[in-house]
């Protein structure tokens, strides 16, 4: 049922994007791979017994169905005794009512309530994942989804009573570094970051923890300033070392967007193997094309393609297609870099723009009237001294009477507000921000400090950076060849065309 439904979603909407289809599911070959690696890796370690298994944003429900399967054919293949409890939620109230309507038909799941905290529950809740917590305080096993990504939040908010300035006072602990006040919160266009978010809210910190398996488009791995929402929770996932892995899916996978989309491993239970590291995956070469296409999708992950894309993350080893780094390299200082203000006296002033009460022009004008003629003009604080004026005048009347000059005497502890730079320094860098400095910055402002108190740690990945492979350009040897050619085809070809005319 939910697979029929999703065909009558792509037929009507495959004109439509994303944004505007407002019914984003995911292809039946993208959920096997995102089954096949939330549970393979792990099947080994797994012990006998039941594991919840939870959509943030279920849609039809095949997600949870087809997780569920690889549980059954591990029980088949290694006599394993395995049980499993499907939870989800999801916003549309059509593809809600199919993924209850397949799950109680197929048999995937026989009951649709549970008791938490003494308080009788949906499995399958119908609303905002965001602004309606239908599992509050619930912890999952596993959390598999494909959360909407270029889509606002804005009515989440109205939910909650606040307005998109207002979203720094959200409330939800969800959505908090946990005894910080730092937030996960997103920009307003993008919700994909709080569904992550959610997932990681819902981890087990008991036995053995909880493994997210979830899809992202490319700006989940780099939008955000450091210390903002997006950019914190990667900090979190990657500090708290529970980034497994990101593969890079291959483009056309969807049927409503060419976009192209990326599979974030999370785990609080890492293989020692793999503590401290990340491992970056490039399958975006891995995939069958379909013989017509299906909307945007022209191309399928086959058995084959889910087999390889595992065989490179269980390898954990480097290659054309793998990379591993440590956490730290994706991580970076964003230091403020300030200049000293330097002023300088102007000796001719027009009082008339001034903006000064009369009465305070009249004592400006005879402070100023007696200063001694050898004060210099290219120190503020010393010709501020001749002025005897108070300090609140005087530094009321300096934008008036100064301009910026480089060559004279800096303002002690001021910094030139239109200098001021900011610089992302790795936390790789050796000898961190001094060395930075002494290195890339002294060089050219050997005036030049840090702003220590803004000082920020952000994070941010770029699968660009570390699988880019630049285009061959043609030699010089092979273009001269190609024009001597051409020029002696066309030898002649004037003379011929003139000697026509004739």
């Amino acid at each position: 049922m939910g697979t029929l439904f999703e065909e009558l979603l792509r037929k009507f909407n495959e004109d439509y994007s994303v944004t505007e289809a407002g019914e984003h599911y995911t292809p039946r070959d993208y959920v096997a791979l995102l089954a096949d690696l939330a549970v393979l890796p792990v099947a080994d370690q797994l012990k006998n017994g039941t594991y919840d298994i939870y959509d943030g944003a279920c849609g039809t429900g095949g997600i949870l169905s087809i997780v569920q399967e690889r549980f059954a054919e591990i029980t088949n293949e290694k006599g394993r005794r395995f049980k499993t409890s499907l939870f989800g939620q999801e916003l549309q109230p059509e593809t809600f009512a199919t993924c209850k309507a397949d799950l109680m038909l197929s048999g995937n799941s026989t009951t649709f309530s549970y008791i938490h905290n003494g308080v009788v529950r949906d499995r399958f809740a119908n609303g905002s994942t965001i602004s309606e917590n239908g599992h509050p305080g619930r912890k999952f096993d596993f959390c598999i989804s494909n959360p909407p990504f270029g889509t606002p939040w804005k009515a989440d908010l109205e939910k909650w009573g606040l307005k998109p300035i207002e979203k720094k006072n959200i409330q939800d602990p969800r959505f908090y570094w946990p005894d910080s006040d730092k937030s996960f919160i997103p920009d307003i266009g993008d919700p994909q970051m709080l569904f992550l978010a959610n997932n990681v809210s819902r981890m087990k910190t008991e036995g053995q923890g909880t493994r997210i398996v979830e899809i992202h488009n490319g700006s989940s791995l780099f939008t955000g300033n450091a210390g903002g929402g997006e950019s914190n929770l990667r900090r979190y996932i990657i500090e708290n070392d529970m980034l497994e892995a990101i593969i890079a899916v291959p483009l056309n996978m969807f049927y409503n967007t060419g976009i192209g989309t990326f599979v974030w491993i999370v785990t609080n239970r890492k293989e020692e193997r793999r503590r401290g590291k990340v491992q970056l995956i490039d399958a975006t070469s891995i995939s069958t094309p379909l013989r017509k296409n299906l909307g945007n999708k022209n191309c399928e992950i086959d058995e084959e393609g889910r087999k390889a894309i595992l065989q490179l993350l269980t390898d954990f080893r480097e290659t054309e297609q793998c990379r591993i780094f440590d956490n730290r390299e994706f991580g970076y200082w964003q230091i403020t870099v300030q200049r000293p203000l330097r002023l300088r006296v102007l000796t001719d002033i027009n009082w008339d723009e001034v903006g000064l009460k009369e009465a305070e022009k009249v004592e400006c004008k005879a402070a100023i009237e007696n200063v001694p003629a050898d004060t210099p003009l290219d120190d503020w604080e010393g010709y501020a001294c001749q002025l005897k004026l108070k300090k609140t005048l005087a530094k009321k009347l300096r934008p008036f009477v100064t301009v910026t000059a480089p060559s004279a005497k800096a303002v002690e502890g001021e910094a030139d507000p239109k200098l001021k730079d900011t610089e992302q320094v790795p936390l790789l860098y050796p000898g961190g921000i001094d060395v930075f400095m002494q290195n890339e910055v002294l060089p050219y402002a050997p005036d030049a400090y840090v702003d220590e108190d803004a000082t920020v740690v952000g994070y941010e990945l770029s699968f660009t950076k570390y699988f880019y492979k630049p285009v061959q350009l043609r030699s010089i040897a092979d273009i001269k060849a190609d024009i001597r050619a051409i020029e002696k085809n066309t030898d002649g070809l004037l003379e011929e065309i003139l000697s026509d005319r004739g």
